[in-house]
């Protein structure tokens, strides 16, 4: 059995709905830089266990710690200071930061709690934003989702949803280009 062969522990594709997030992104000629904090590098990660993922993942930003927030993608303090860590404006700005060091067009950020660490959020609170860039300019989109389980199955929840919005809110960016036409 070689290695791609190794099923994951439930026996299942380790990429699910993944790979057509992977087509998808694929016949619209779109790269994906990733800004994550709660998940880690799982957004990428699962990204990348789809077959053709080379082709539409850019890179990706690990930015756990806040000062790292602001020294890799330039989130500005102000927004650290007024928003808690887990927030949309910090998602949003994580976002911006990372397409401002890419070449891609779409960006997708997450920053939450997985567990009890915060008495002020809920446990499994995840906030997103995904910007897509084009020559009509930026598209930004937000949401904050709560998710249940284990520290672990949040944060593999939180990275599944992120990708799974992308299509929607891509859907989206092409309706009000067509409405403002």
């Amino acid at each position: 059995m070689t290695a791609n062969e190794i099923p994951n522990e439930a026996g299942n594709d380790p990429a699910p709905g993944h790979r057509k997030t992977v087509e998808y992104l694929k016949r619209r000629a779109l790269m994906v830089v990733t800004a994550e904090s709660c998940t880690a590098g799982l957004i990428a990660s699962r990204l990348a266990a789809a077959p053709g993922a080379g082709e539409v993942l850019e890179c990706a930003f690990v930015v756990y710690d806040p000062k790292a927030k602001r020294r890799c993608l330039g989130v500005p303090a102000e927004v650290l200071e007024r928003h808690n860590l887990t927030s949309e404006p910090v998602a949003l700005e994580m976002a911006r930061g990372a397409l401002r060091h890419s070449d891609a067009g779409v960006a997708v950020a997450n920053t939450g709690v997985a567990d009890d660490s915060d008495p002020e959020i809920a446990p499994g609170t995840q906030c997103y934003a995904w910007v897509f860039r084009d020559a009509r300019g930026l598209h930004e989109f937000t949401e904050t989702r709560v998710f249940d389980g284990e520290r672990n199955q949040i944060r593999e929840a939180s990275a599944d949803y992120a990708l799974g919005r992308i299509a929607h809110y891509h859907a989206q960016c092409d309706a009000q280009h067509r409405s403002d036409a």
